[in-house]
């Protein structure tokens, strides 16, 4: 009896040794679980730091035509990026308005974490726009990349983009004939300065309305080249598994088949030259059981030889027919499936300031609506603007 006692007080003294050795592990394990969590975050940010003072590096050495401003500059500008400061939001990030100690006012882009663009296009866009100068095109006045922080700094255009125009119907009302007109021809230019008379031959690849600036007499000025390409020498097709750019505006050939040219950017100029006309977006169904879009509408009025019902209601007194008519047969042109029959933008600036017959133009084609019948299978919209990413294996 003596002996079994004895064993009883052994197994209960290794039982209590096994639970604190577990328990011990447990606490252990508990405390060591965010301490990995922290050194972990703290390798990936000192990874991040170390690429972005790489990419920081490499961006310096580039053949850069603007200045650098400094974070505090820009901090000071936009008093710390205050959102009273806050112009509007895109698929870079956030833009606020800046006035400098000069009291020179500036606009700002600041990188969002969570933007689908990054370092690439951040530096496409300085390295392009910074090499274009044109009335129609925005100035690009310099960048600050430090620490985290990846910006740019445009002139400040005080009325916004073109659609906090056309798409609203009490700003709408100021925004008469002669001054869409003017719009419509302004961006033509623009076009026709990248594509064919600028140092560089550019596709911009992302023409639209909110990608459209007015500066303080209305005159628009062409945004945003992120998503821009060059073409060098007598290149004027290229080819691309990365399709950007917003649904609506692009070519079917662009989105289908990743196929972009010059041809790409006049079919967007088509649409936006459509909306600009209705004060309607593109996107929008006028018959749900048809699936009409804009382009659709637009041409099914066009063969009832009711073009003038597509008159935003806010033209109805001043419009001159003529030009409007005019303009519609343009977009039409402009909006042929194939893109060997769309005219080039310097054929587009004559008709607009033309007065001699235009073709005839065949049904337009539009993507709005209609599934990509492609080996594409996958698209990633971004928020706000639906500009999309079609990636590798789809």
């Amino acid at each position: 009896m003596p002996g079994s006692g004895q064993v009883l007080k052994n197994k209960q003294k290794r039982r209590v040794i096994v639970i604190v050795v577990v328990a011990t592990a447990v606490v252990f394990g508990v405390l060591l679980i965010p301490y990995c969590i922290w050194k972990r975050k703290s390798l990936r940010d000192n990874m991040e730091n170390n690429v972005m003072l790489d990419q920081n590096i490499e961006f310096q050495s580039e053949d850069i035509e603007v200045p650098s401003f400094s974070l505090a500059t820009i901090v000071t500008a936009t008093n710390n990026f205050s959102s009273d400061s806050k112009l509007g939001e895109g698929g870079f990030g956030l833009v606020y308005k800046g006035t400098l100690i000069d009291g020179h006012e500036i606009a700002v882009k600041r990188l969002s974490r969570s933007s689908i663009q990054g370092l690439n296009e951040f530096k496409n866009e300085v390295i392009l726009i910074a090499k274009l100068q044109h009335r129609n095109l925005v100035r690009l006045l310099g960048y600050c990349i430090e620490g985290e922080e990846i910006i740019l700094i445009y002139e400040y255009m005080p009325n916004g983009s073109l659609d906090s125009f056309i798409f609203d119907k009490t700003r709408a009302k100021v925004f008469d004939w002669s001054m869409r007109f003017n719009i419509i021809c302004g961006i033509a230019r623009g076009l026709l300065y990248l594509h064919e008379d600028s140092r560089l031959r550019i596709i911009h690849r992302d023409l639209k309305a909110s990608n459209v600036l007015l500066d303080s007499k209305m005159n628009p000025k062409i945004s945003d080249f992120g998503m821009a390409r060059i073409f060098g020498g007598d290149q004027t097709e290229g080819n691309t598994n990365r399709v950007v750019g917003t649904y609506g505006y692009m070519a079917p050939e662009y989105a289908i088949d990743g196929l972009f040219s010059v041809k790409s950017d006049v079919y967007s100029f088509g649409i936006l030259l459509l909306e600009i006309l209705s004060g309607k977006k593109n996107r929008r169904s006028f018959h749900p059981s048809q699936g009409l879009n804009l382009v659709a509408y637009a041409w099914n009025l066009w063969k009832d030889d009711k073009p003038l019902e597509l008159i935003d209601t806010c033209l109805e007194d001043n419009c001159i027919l003529l030009e409007f008519v005019r303009c519609l047969r343009i977009s039409f042109l402009c909006l042929q499936q194939h893109h060997e029959d769309r005219p080039n933008m310097s054929s587009v600036v004559m008709m607009l300031h033309g007065e001699s017959s235009l073709p005839e133009p065949k049904e337009p084609t539009s993507l709005v609506g209609k599934k990509l019948s492609s080996s594409r299978k996958s698209q990633s919209p971004s928020t706000n603007e639906i500009t999309v990413t079609l990636l590798e294996a789809r």
